[in-house]
């Protein structure tokens, strides 16, 4: 397969994998009082589910669509960029399978006896915890630390622009960053501040899906041969 045909799929995956990130937020989870309205949004919280399942090829496709290129510049990079996907994928399966756990606990609690609800608060906290850890730590910290490997190969040997590396490199660890204040409740997932942390990274990932669709990966080599410099390519 040649390296524009391996970029466009690759472009297109980052695509699909923004629509259905989008689609597999479970925002009853999040809310405070998770455990009542959980139940009554079952089917949404199972669509999500489901849409959360299908990341993990899809994020998972992507690192094996761009290792054989990558491999070519720093195999060591490359298979630990592979790697991080895997473990995130794991990751992100274990919390699919925390999700009917919450629909099963949101239904006992909402047709309990008052003498249960103390004992159900305290498991949805532990769920919640496990999630949090799972989600938004296994997960997002397994697939950015990923990405800066990712970034550190296409950075080298300016297989993009030097500007779209960097912002690549700089948005992962707000994301990153972003996990450990939700992880510490500095902050909530559905909330003004992680929105405005995790737009950066949002953003540069639509640009980098055009780029790879339009131009695709460039070795470093062809900068030299036509004359190119790499910081405004």
């Amino acid at each position: 397969m040649e390296s524009k045909q391996i970029s466009r799929i690759a472009g297109t995956l980052i695509f699909i994998g923004i629509i259905a990130g989008v689609l597999s937020v479970v925002p009853s989870v999040e809310d405070e009082k998770y455990l009542e309205i959980i139940y009554l949004n079952k089917t949404k919280v199972l669509i999500s589910a489901l849409f959360q399942f299908l990341l993990i090829p899809i994020f998972i496709g992507f690192a094996l669509i761009l290792y054989p290129i990558l491999k070519q510049y720093n195999s060591i990079l490359s298979i630990g960029f592979v790697g991080f996907r895997f473990m995130a994928g794991v990751f992100q399966l274990i919390g699919i399978i925390v999700l009917p756990a919450f629909i099963i606990l949101s239904e006992k609690y909402t047709t309990g006896i008052n003498s249960n609800l103390i004992f159900y608060e305290t498991v949805g906290e532990i769920l919640q915890l496990s999630r949090n850890l799972i989600n938004h730590l296994g997960v997002i910290i397994a697939t950015g630390l990923g990405n800066l490997l990712l970034y550190s190969i296409l950075y080298k040997e300016k297989n993009i622009p030097i500007w779209l590396s960097t912002w690549g490199i700089t948005g992962n660890i707000l994301i990153m960053t972003a996990s450990f204040l939700i992880l510490f409740q500095l902050i909530e997932v559905i909330s003004t501040e992680y929105i405005i942390i995790t737009t950066p990274i949002l953003l540069q990932e639509i640009i980098l899906a055009i780029w790879l669709i339009r131009k695709g990966l460039r070795h470093s080599k062809y900068y030299v041969d036509n004359n190119i410099n790499p910081i405004a390519y």
